[in-house]
């Protein structure tokens, strides 16, 4: 397979995902921009990270003044999940050298993954072409969050409803989580002790026992039910 055919089917892959990432990329770089940080610090954020889910907790908790701490836990939580893609994608790469998998699993995202899952599962998809997805998402995503973080200067805080982005994104991914009863029972009991613990632990650091705690009670109740065989 030619390098032009590669970078052709990876891109048509891609534009979704790149299509998407740009209008949050820009309202993430605005509200980083309103946080305080310049533009090469919003570029090197999302070099770093790219993890968008990630970058806008850590945006928020800086605006609110957390401790260091809890910022690198949370994110450290919400990021764990990267663990079980990677998991996922590893069967498709194996007898793959160290570099390639640094540059493939540098760009795994919850999209990426989901187009490269499925690509890989069709066949004729080479571990190539879903680099090509990774990559060129992560550099839309870069594009879109430095340029957000210049137009910020521009933009009045709180304008067209960008200080509601972080929400919304987490209520869309919240409820296309939703699969089964379990992930229901998980996301309420996680929603319950976020707020019983808020009253009794100072700082941020609650949400993350919170949501560790639902997230085990809510596995040992589903390891429980399959057991048991209740329906």
């Amino acid at each position: 397979m030619s390098i032009a055919v590669v970078f052709k089917e990876g891109i048509e892959a891609a534009w979704p995902i790149c299509l998407g990432y740009f209008p949050i990329g820009l309202a993430f770089g605005v509200l980083a921009q309103k946080a305080g940080l310049r533009p090469f610090e919003i570029a090197l954020m999302s070099c770093l990270v790219f993890a968008g889910s990630s970058q806008f907790i850590a945006v928020s908790m800086l605006n609110s003044g957390a401790a260091f701490i809890s910022i690198i836990a949370t994110t450290f939580m919400v990021n764990l999940r990267h663990v079980l893609m990677s998991s996922s994608l590893a069967i498709y790469l194996r007898d793959t050298n160290r570099i390639f998998l640094s540059l493939f699993s540098y760009g795994v995202t919850d999209e990426s993954f989901a187009v490269n899952l499925t690509k890989f599962r069709e066949g004729h998809w080479h571990r190539y072409q879903g680099l090509v997805v990774n990559q060129v998402s992560n550099a839309v995503w870069i594009g879109s969050t430095t340029i957000g973080g210049y137009g910020g200067e521009f933009i009045p805080a709180g304008a067209f409803g960008m200080d509601y982005a972080l929400i919304a994104m987490f209520l869309y991914l919240l409820v296309f989580q939703l699969r089964d009863r379990f992930y229901i029972i998980t996301a309420i009991l996680a929603g319950i002790l976020t707020i019983l613990l808020s009253f009794l632990i100072p700082g941020n650091i609650y949400v993350v026992i919170a949501s560790s705690l639902a997230a085990t009670i809510g596995f040992v109740l589903q390891r429980y039910v399959h057991k048991k065989g209740v329906r």
